[in-house]
């Protein structure tokens, strides 16, 4: 009888050791989970292109891939945006769910060709003082360097690295579309 309690017990006992004692370290998301209490979305005193004032809450209820670069924009900023339009589109009839954003951080005029093949994309111009002290960078990046996502409730909750993977950020992309029912 104790035989049958101990087999029965032991993937119990296992499981208890395996996560208090071993601590599992796996994880499945490509991008970083931010905390969205440490970083509250702030009025960031943004404009539109033709100069009308508007804030990132004006898009609250969709998920917001969002990028910050200069009105320049060179090859890295022209990559994200590539890649942010590639992600919405390949999220298929998830993707009216999804707004992409990118916040310029100067006065540089755009490129009118860069604005047509982007089109969709929403084209703020916020302060650089006022990003940097809301958005998290990674240690040795820049704040130029990420994509970040908010969802749709206005919380900023994940990071992607700099010269992210597109592949790795669809899944994560895809994985937060199906698990949330808001957006």
């Amino acid at each position: 009888m104790l035989a049958v309690l101990a087999v029965c017990a032991a993937p119990l006992a296992a499981a208890y050791f395996t996560y208090y004692v071993i601590k599992p370290t796996g994880r499945t998301n490509y991008g970083t989970l931010l905390d969205p209490r440490q970083y509250p979305m702030p009025r960031l005193g943004s404009s539109t292109l033709d100069g009308q004032p508007t804030e990132i809450s004006a898009y609250q209820g969709k998920w917001l891939m969002l990028q910050v670069d200069s009105g320049n924009c060179e090859v890295a900023c022209g990559k994200k945006l590539y890649d942010m339009r590639q992600l919405r589109t390949a999220q298929g009839k998830e993707r009216d769910r999804v707004e992409r954003v990118w916040l310029i951080n100067d006065n540089a005029p755009l490129d009118t060709m860069l604005m047509r093949e982007y089109d969709g994309t929403r084209m703020l111009r916020a302060p650089a003082a006022a990003l940097q002290a809301w958005l998290p960078v990674e240690q040795g990046a820049a704040l130029t360097d990420h994509i970040y996502i908010i969802d749709p409730l206005g919380n900023l909750m994940m990071r992607f690295p700099k010269d992210a993977d597109a592949n790795r950020i669809k899944r994560d992309l895809g994985k937060l579309l199906k698990a949330s029912s808001i957006g």
